[in-house]
């Protein structure tokens, strides 16, 4: 069996999720994910990409797709950035597509992590091949879902007009913040918010339950970027779980269906959703769907 092809079942997304991301939720149930085994790692490459694309569907227009960097013989499955990184695709029963170079971000993001992302048209639903490239060596092949449909709601979509907690009205999320100390966005109700005329820009994401250090500093890097447009949008940040046992979704990330955290949308005035991140991502990325957001 090749290298990249035992690192492909040794080390999928849910694996990650197990070791870095903590209380991620799993697309099939919002369950909690065991710990990972180190065993999983042997006779892997130091180095390999992992895909950090929760919610890729067949449509005609290109999507975001992302990788993160571990590095998979030290202990705790560190992420590492700063490599250059190509992917190429192949869709079931298609050819390899070329290499493609990687974009880095890392503004925004810890030290030592970054996100690799690229725009890409997924055409075919079922399970596509992902082979990468590290520094110009092979590093590891894997495997990538499309689905039919999407999971998560998409731009075009009227976004979904449930409740959120704030501090008037909990909806019986405790604490409605994870964050230490609560962060501001809180005290307006998506459902009070969307369809209004005034943008909107909601974050949702668990500060305190997360351990991958991807998905909670983005809470603290957005209420970095938001001042230039706190007039023109609206900023509403929801937490992930009912409580701090994280056993239970709260009722509007259930309302949104989403497979995955952190996510990040923005909604129009009218209520349509303009765009969507997931699962990593930093500044820049934040500030062109706001400035997308302003400019519709």
């Amino acid at each position: 069996m090749r290298s990249e092809d035992s690192l492909e079942h040794a080390l999928s997304r849910r694996d990650l999720l197990r070791l870095g991301m903590g209380a991620g939720i799993a697309a099939a149930g919002a369950t909690l994910l065991p710990s990972l085994t180190a065993a999983a790692f042997a006779a892997t490459p130091s180095v390999v990409a992992q895909s950090f694309s929760s919610d890729l569907y067949v449509t005609p227009d290109p999507q975001r797709f992302s990788v993160v960097l571990v590095r998979t013989n030290a202990r705790g499955l560190p992420f590492v950035s700063g490599q250059r990184v190509d992917a190429r695709f192949k869709a079931p029963g298609g050819p390899w597509s070329a290499f493609t170079k990687l974009r880095l971000d890392t503004e925004g993001l810890p030290k030592g992590r970054g996100v690799y992302r690229t725009e890409r048209v997924f055409d075919r639903d079922g399970v596509w091949k992902v082979q990468t490239k590290v520094d110009g060596k092979i590093a590891n092949t894997f495997s990538q879902q499309v689905g039919t449909n999407a999971v998560a709601p998409v731009a075009g979509q009227q976004a979904p007009r449930a409740a959120s907690p704030t501090t008037a009205d909990s909806l019986g999320v405790d604490p409605i913040c994870t964050r230490v100390p609560p962060c501001p966005l809180h005290t307006v109700s998506l459902s009070d918010a969307i369809g209004t005329g005034k943008p909107v820009a909601v974050l949702f994401a668990t500060p305190a339950l997360c351990t991958s250090q991807f998905c909670g500093p983005v809470l603290d890097e957005l209420l970095k970027v938001k001042t230039p447009y706190e007039e023109r949008v609206t900023f509403v940040h929801v937490d992930i779980w009912k409580s701090l046992k994280g056993t239970t979704l709260s009722p509007t990330v259930e309302a949104w269906n989403l497979p995955s955290e952190p996510w990040m949308f923005g909604i129009d005035g009218a209520g349509a959703i303009t765009g969507r991140l997931d699962t990593a991502f930093g500044k820049t990325e934040m500030v062109a769907l706001l400035d997308d957001l302003i400019a519709t």
